[in-house]
């Protein structure tokens, strides 16, 4: 017969036994996430993004709508160089001005969400290349400011397939931050 001393120490036994077991199993999951993530906090740390800042002598409200607004849009897209390889003018700019409203670019080649729009502040966009796998949209910021008598444009994208960064970062260039200064001069 057991007595109550040795009847709590198989209890407490099996607890320990229980909590060790849960231990033990929590750590090889952890340790099977992190082999997975390939960094011990599970995050990637191979992933692309691009940072560019722009300066433009306008205010930020016609930087703003030359963003927002299709035939403004229109204008700057005449003056890239997706001009040159593409006819933009056979699939006009489509852009809604409000947040959730969708956006086509450069002859559809460019489509999306306006997800948030402060204007003559911010626009965010979910932002994607026609081509590319359904379902992946990356995320396209442009923080504009006023700075001395023009606007500096701050724009970061992240979230686009691996690989493509030094492409689009080329795009950004040559088919917005070129051409938008030439329509604004």
């Amino acid at each position: 017969m057991e007595s109550p001393r040795t009847r709590f120490a198989v209890k407490l036994g099996r607890r320990e036994w229980l909590r060790q077991s849960g231990a033990v199993a929590g750590g090889l999951a952890l340790c099977s996430f992190r082999a997975a993530g390939a960094s011990g906090d599970g995050v990637s740390h191979a992933a692309e993004s691009i940072h560019q800042e722009a300066f433009f002598k306008a205010r930020p409200n016609r930087v703003y709508d030359a963003l927002t607004i299709a035939s403004q849009f229109q204008k700057v897209e005449s003056l890239g160089a997706a001009m040159k390889s593409s006819d933009v003018t056979s699939h006009p700019a489509v852009i809604s001005r409000e947040p959730g409203g969708a956006f086509s670019l450069f002859g559809d080649y460019i489509i999306g969400r306006q997800i948030e729009l402060v204007p003559n502040q911010r626009i965010v966009q979910a932002w994607r290349v026609a081509s590319w796998p359904p379902g992946i949209f990356s995320v396209a910021r442009f923080e504009l400011a006023e700075q001395d008598s023009g606007t500096k444009l701050v724009f970061d994208h992240a979230g686009f397939p691996a690989g493509t960064a030094e492409h689009l970062a080329a795009g950004w260039h040559a088919n917005y931050w070129e051409p938008l200064g030439k329509f604004l001069a």
